[in-house]
């Protein structure tokens, strides 16, 4: 078993219900390892922190755990996934401006960016683990990575799914998530 850490936000069914009236249920169900965060009107922020046999069992079970407590929650994000140029210095040990210029100078294999802004771009955490990896040969947590594949594969297919007409297949235990 190996210990995960990760943060699910959900939308609340009813936008008006009080938070705070879903934490016992949260532990009850099973979401006893993790902080819960009310600070917006309608929504809550679980920060995990979860021991399983994987990255997709962790995440899978905890989103069972708060669709049980709180039925009709509908999944809005796993993070980590999106990470801008600080997070990703951040992670691989460096200063911004260090990264910034490994980024540059290998910008043909370097990951693409989800959103490349003026000011800012941001980028999916397993492609640039994996990059960093493969190659700047640089150590990174495993578990990590395995963290951020998962995530990305669900705040993907979240997002495809609101497409019209979207038509794919999820492995099962994905698809429970979005439902």
């Amino acid at each position: 078993m190996s210990e995960y850490e990760f943060t699910l936000k959900f939308r609340l069914p009813d936008a008006s219900a009080d938070s705070e009236a879903f934490i016992d249920a949260l532990a009850e169900a099973g979401c006893d390892d993790a902080l819960v965060g009310i600070g917006m009107q309608g929504r809550i922020a679980l920060d995990f922190t979860r021991e399983a046999k994987s990255a997709s069992d962790a995440v899978t079970s905890a989103v069972r755990d708060v669709k049980s407590a709180i039925p009709g929650a509908e999944l809005i994000e796993a993070s980590p996934d999106i990470v801008g140029l600080t997070d990703v210095a951040e992670i691989a040990g460096c200063t911004r401006q260090n990264m910034r210029k490994m980024m540059m100078a290998h910008l043909s294999t370097f990951p693409l960016a989800v959103h490349e802004g003026a000011s800012s771009s941001f980028w999916h955490l397993a492609s640039v683990l994996t990059w960093l990896d493969e190659h700047q040969k640089r150590q990174i947590d495993v578990g990590l990575l395995d963290i951020a594949k998962i995530n990305m594969t669900i705040n993907i297919a979240k997002e495809a799914r609101r497409l019209p007409n979207a038509q794919f297949s999820l492995p099962k235990d994905l698809a429970m998530l979005l439902a």
